[in-house]
């Protein structure tokens, strides 16, 4: 049986993801769209990604700016 680590990010986003804040941490959002943190960084750089706010010096994101981003970016072709 594999050990796990209190600091496991898959294991808290997944217990996290019921009870959610109204802000998360880019670690949060990392998780919940299964990309890493640095990619969120380059997003932000590039003007892609979901908006992000920042409180004192940290960056946060408001859960539904990024439900409404994912949303925007997710399509499905129905037709075959």
């Amino acid at each position: 049986m594999p050990k796990t680590s209190p600091r496991n990010t898959d294991a808290h986003a997944a217990g996290a993801a019921g009870h959610r804040g109204p802000l998360a941490t880019p670690a949060e959002v990392a998780a919940y769209l299964g990309v890493p943190v640095k990619t969120l960084y380059q997003w932000k750089y590039r003007g892609i990604g979901p908006n992000v706010h920042k409180v004192g010096r940290h960056l946060r994101y408001r859960w539904p700016e990024v439900d409404a981003w994912l949303r925007a970016r997710t399509s499905y072709d129905l037709t075959a």
